[in-house]
């Protein structure tokens, strides 16, 4: 990372300009899923209005976004926007997740949240490994892949399967929608975004919890340039994580 870069991101509802050191490596698309994340909630016209809920990890540095965001404990999210919530049932409450966070140590409470049906949306930031510790085996790591902590790839035998976390939220009966997008190109930022529209909508309309998995790319663990990463994304985690939405009901239940 260029300690002399600066990256601005306008959130055009709020007519501000926030300039910050990128808080990321060259390729990340972390911020790209924040940007996503504050255009959809100034298309709602609910960025003054959301709460931000964030969980331990690469992924907390999408909280740059001018909304009031929290940073939970490692795993904890979903419970404490429940809790948020149920204190401010008229106010948005999103969770911006990686996949250690969410589907590790967070496991419970992701479970928990997802069979009472909370009205939050959840969003996973599906890198594929543990970003902010060195790229070690993470619940999402595909098959094959190298990592500090599987260094002849990932196999059954020794780190199991990766979790299908859209597939396996959207056989919640209280789940009202789920997806999975990725930003390959400009076609799946717009795709992707529709998603997380969606899943912002359903809440709002108390439909039941929304999920959005972004698979988002991670070049300096992954040891590959940014094109490279990209071309990984399409080759080796989208056979493995295939992109759609997997439930999209008018009311869960």
């Amino acid at each position: 990372m260029n300690g002399r870069s600066v990256n601005k991101i306008r959130v055009g509802a709020l007519q501000r300009t926030l300039t910050m050191i990128p808080p990321g490596c060259p390729g990340c698309q972390h911020l790209t899923i924040g940007r996503i994340i504050g255009e959809v909630l100034e298309d709602l016209d609910i960025d003054g209005k959301a709460i931000a809920v964030t969980g331990i990890g690469d992924h907390s540095t999408i909280g740059v976004l001018n909304v009031d965001t929290i940073q939970g404990s490692h795993g904890g999210a979903t419970d404490m926007a429940t809790a948020i919530k149920r204190l401010l049932p008229d106010t948005p409450v999103y969770t911006v997740q990686g996949d250690g966070d969410c589907l590790a140590i967070g496991a419970g409470s992701f479970l928990g949240a997802l069979s009472r049906g909370e009205l939050i949306t959840i969003i996973l930031c599906n890198n594929g490994n543990y970003g902010s510790t060195g790229g070690q085996l993470a619940p999402t790591t595909p098959m094959g892949q190298k990592t500090p902590t599987t260094p002849q790839g990932r196999s059954a035998a020794s780190g199991g399967y990766p979790i299908g976390a859209a597939e396996l939220a959207a056989t919640f009966r209280g789940v009202a929608y789920s997806a999975r997008g990725a930003l390959l190109d400009p076609r799946g930022y717009q795709r992707t975004k529709g998603m997380v529209r969606k899943a912002f909508q359903k809440q709002i309309a108390a439909a039941g919890l929304s999920f959005v998995e972004i698979l988002s790319a991670c070049p300096a663990n992954w040891h590959l340039s940014p094109v490279e990463s990209l071309k990984w994304i399409e080759e080796q985690m989208i056979p493995e994580f295939p992109l759609g939405e997997f439930k999209n009901v008018e009311r869960a239940g």
